[in-house]
């Protein structure tokens, strides 16, 4: 199953080195890797994003690379038995096929699924879809950065054309008057951009934060707004409102610039600060400061997790982009609307096909035109490629089910853990005739799976990677992967080899994959026809859109024009709506979810590395101490979170850092201390983003 800790390198020989990009966030710090002959270390590297600083997650990223769990064979899971045994790789990819067809022949081609993960670089991303169109031509294809950015990027969308996290470059944080965060945490997210924020503060700008926790952010906020989570789209509303009668609003910007106002006006009108401090807890002088200060300068609003996974995350982003627009803050050198994006390559990840409705250059698979294109460059009829599937949730809930499909391929993701409501999953995903995962750990969903695939990891392969700002990035093989480890490209090519009779139409050299992702792109919202890794090498990355290797890059968006049909931005009319699920007498607190510093995502990586699962071994509960009090709970007391969909069971963790009537947990480990046991499957009827940040619970002590 694994090899244990093998060497590093080649003892004797001079070291190697590798300039590239951290696996973990959207960052995409860049660092150095050495290659030093009896271990590979982690060297800083002066790169825009990061300036050479990297979190303690970056700094031990190179210790999962030999690490004694390390996948290097193929499993096979014997039917006597029940166990995962090794076997070879064409018997393990026979073995797939196999049952891909099996069930097609049973079921039909749509019974055949793929969840791919916003980790993947673009040219795994770019495959997996088309792999998913050509050779299987199933439309059940989505992936796990539907519950990361999607409420962001689809009201990015409806009011801008547009979706790219930052349609500025980071550094320009730091130019800003006036920073308003909103359910963002990166000082411990993503610890290095707090580089670009010091220098914003320095220079006399504020930080405003609004998060219904005393986060490591807030504690170095000049104002802190703390609503009771799921209730951020009155805040926005109720900022808007008193930009409006105070007269703060940008008329001349909104009359050039952008359509739909007045109807937002008219909505806005009945958020009487007053009403929504009682709705919210934020009290009406902070609402005040906050418009004030946004309105007296440049000012950047961001959102991230804490307001976008929610049934109502698209409204509630809509909020915040009404109130940057009404400001006029988009397409200012300092100012303007931003999302954080989260995973590694959640930027580009959800711009080349691997979204249920999407093709590559984020196209919609529904438009004829879209098909045409991208139909040409793979060479197959525009007829024959699969139409639209269903979202993330939606894909796992239905898997075994009646009508839904009965195979699933994973690669880069780990359901079992990260989705939610993850104890129907997991019984879903019990319930397949064939469940195939690709991973370089047995995570929690390989452990269910039939076959297992070992592949290469971040600094064994090459390839780009897209950032938050929408620069893409070079990632760079130090080394090449153990032996019996193949890449994500090599499994697709070798089971499109088996399933369709060649695999000439899959290369799995990542520079061709890329320069066929850029004839795909060509035209598309996200057009990367101009950008070469020849281009990134030379200009520390390259921002889309790019359609001429001749010609410039873009950098900032929207200067001149949005990418709409009348190239005005949108507003949209948003009300706020309780959260999917209310407390009551049976489950009278509200539970929230997010991360720490130590861990990242589903915790399959960073729980196996020594330092981090030091600095967090465990996952907790955390409550304030008057309601500690109220149930007679202690400082490390194990506690059970029950919901209507499961429980959760770990050690209470007192802060008064959380509101007596919330109680939060991180979402990092599996088994007992699993927090999406807990968490609510309700979505956004737009975005088919989950409601991870509210539902209803009990806490009572085990």
């Amino acid at each position: 199953m694994t090899d244990g800790a093998r060497a590093a390198t080649r003892p004797g020989m001079p070291p190697r080195e590798a300039e590239t990009h951290c696996p973990y966030c959207a960052l995409q710090c860049g660092m150095v890797l050495r290659d030093s002959g009896d271990r590979v270390e982690v060297l800083p590297r002066q790169f825009p994003t990061n300036r050479g600083g990297l979190c303690q997650k970056g700094w031990t990223a190179t210790e999962l690379l030999d690490h004694p769990d390390r996948l290097t064979t193929p499993l096979l899971r014997d039917p006597a038995s029940g166990e995962l045994r090794p076997a070879t790789w064409e018997a393990a990819l026979d073995r797939v096929a196999a049952g891909i067809g099996a069930v097609r022949s049973a079921h039909g081609r749509d019974a055949v699924a793929v969840f791919g993960g916003g980790g993947l670089t673009n040219e795994k991303a770019y495959a997996l879809g088309k792999f998913a169109r050509v050779a299987l031509r199933t439309r059940n294809i989505d992936y796990n950065g539907r519950w990361c950015m999607s409420s962001a990027a689809a009201a990015g969308i409806r009011a801008f054309g547009i979706d790219r996290g930052l349609p500025f470059p980071l550094a320009d944080l730091a130019r800003a008057d006036t920073l308003l965060m909103v359910g963002a945490n990166p000082a411990e997210t993503m610890p290095p951009l707090m580089r670009h924020v010091t220098d914003q503060r320095e220079r006399g700008g504020r930080l405003i934060v609004v998060d219904p926790r005393v986060t490591a952010t807030a504690r170095q906020a000049d104002l802190h707004l703390q609503p009771l989570p799921g209730t951020d789209l009155a805040v926005a509303n109720a900022l808007l409102h008193i930009a409006v009668t105070e007269g703060l609003v940008d008329k001349a910007y909104i009359d050039a610039r952008t359509t739909g106002f007045e109807e937002v006006r008219r909505t806005v009108a009945g958020y009487w600060p007053a009403e929504v401090e009682r709705l919210c807890g934020v009290p009406v002088a902070d609402l005040e400061e906050t418009v004030r200060a946004l309105a007296s300068g440049s000012a950047i609003i961001l959102t991230a997790r804490g307001a976008e996974q929610h049934a109502k995350g698209v409204d509630t982003v809509s909020a915040f982009i009404n109130l940057a627009l009404a400001l006029g803050l988009p397409g200012r050198p300092g100012s303007g609307y931003g999302c954080l994006t989260g995973q590694g390559n959640g930027q580009g990840g959800r711009e080349h096909g691997q979204k249920a409705d999407q093709l590559p250059g984020y196209r919609k698979i529904d438009d004829p035109a879209a098909r045409a294109h991208v139909a040409g460059v793979w060479g197959v009829d525009p007829d024959d490629l699969p139409g639209p599937g269903v979202p993330a949730y939606q894909l796992l809930d239905s898997l075994g089910t009646p009508g839904g499909p009965r195979a699933l391929l994973v690669f880069g993701s780990n359901p079992v853990v990260s989705a939610p409501r993850a104890g129907r999953v997991t019984e879903r995903l019990r319930g397949l005739d064939l469940l195939v995962v690709a991973d370089f750990l047995l995570s929690e969903t390989a452990a269910l799976a039939d076959v297992v695939l070992p592949v290469a990891q971040w600094a064994e392969e090459e390839g780009t990677m897209t950032n938050l700002e929408g620069r893409v990035l070079r990632r760079r093989a130090l080394r090449p992967p153990p032996p019996g480890v193949r890449t994500d490209l090599d499994v697709l090519a070798g089971l499109a080899a088996r399933l369709t009779g060649t695999d000439a139409a899959f290369p799995t050299d990542p520079r061709t994959v890329f320069a066929e992702l850029r004839r795909a792109s060509a035209g598309g919202p996200a057009d990367y026809a101009g950008v070469t890794w020849e281009r990134i090498e030379r200009d520390e990355g390259a921002f889309w859109p790019c359609p001429d290797p001749d010609g410039p890059d873009t950098p900032r968006l929207f200067a001149d024009r949005f990418p709409t049909p009348d190239g005005r931005a949108r507003f949209h009319p948003v009300s706020h709506r309780p959260a999917a699920e209310e407390v009551c007498a049976e489950y009278p607190l509200h539970f929230t979810t997010g991360r720490v510093l130590a861990q990242y995502q589903s915790g399959t990586q960073t729980r196996r590395v020594a330092a981090l699962r030091k600095a967090a071994p465990r996952g907790f509960v955390e409550l304030h101490p008057d309601l500690a009090d109220r149930l007679g709970v202690e400082e490390g007391d194990e506690l059970v979170v029950t919901s209507r969909r499961g429980e959760l069971r770990a050690p209470a963790r007192l802060s008064p850092a959380i509101r007596p009537d919330t109680v939060f947990a991180p979402f990092h480990w599996g088994g007992a201390a699993r927090a999406n046991s807990v968490t609510n499957d309700a979505t956004d009827p737009v975005s088919g983003m989950p409601e991870f940040k509210i539902c209803a619970v009990r806490v009572e002590k085990a």
